[in-house]
């Protein structure tokens, strides 16, 4: 007798974190269009959130030791700029418009874990990924 294929169940979180928490601003000097995410936290794709190759300013607060990786790239992949520490860019000198994903952790990430996040594709273990918006 054949059982049934169950499917794996879905788990629906939420974050609870409040720090660190990043905004992103699509103009110069913390202008345009925003977005705010908090947590440890990848976001593999900011295509779903409209926000694909527009970032040109952020702020991020939280320990001395927060970490905000960007990549050119979804999926954690391509050039990136690695950032840490509470910071405020008003301008991403060399780096503007061309963010398409990022990892932000509450702990400095080393150099040989932003590498394995490249490798691997995704964000390190105890983090919440956003793989894809959900939409309303």
């Amino acid at each position: 007798m054949n059982k049934p294929i169950r499917k794996p169940a879905v788990k629906k979180t939420a974050v609870t974190q409040l720090l660190p928490r990043l905004t992103l601003w699509s103009d110069a000097n913390f202008s345009g269009r925003r977005l705010s995410f908090r947590g440890n936290l990848g976001v593999r794709s900011l295509v779903d959130f409209n926000f694909n190759d527009v970032l040109s300013s952020f702020t991020i607060v939280g320990g001395a030791n927060i970490t905000l990786v960007l990549f050119s790239d979804i999926n954690y992949q391509g050039n990136r700029r690695v950032f840490r520490g509470p910071t405020d860019v008003s301008f991403l000198n060399g780096f503007n418009d061309v963010t398409s994903s990022f990892v932000m952790s509450r702990r400095r990430l080393s150099n040989a874990e932003i590498n394995r996040i490249q490798n691997r594709n995704s964000a390190p273990n105890n983090f919440a990924e956003v793989l894809r918006r959900r939409r309303k």
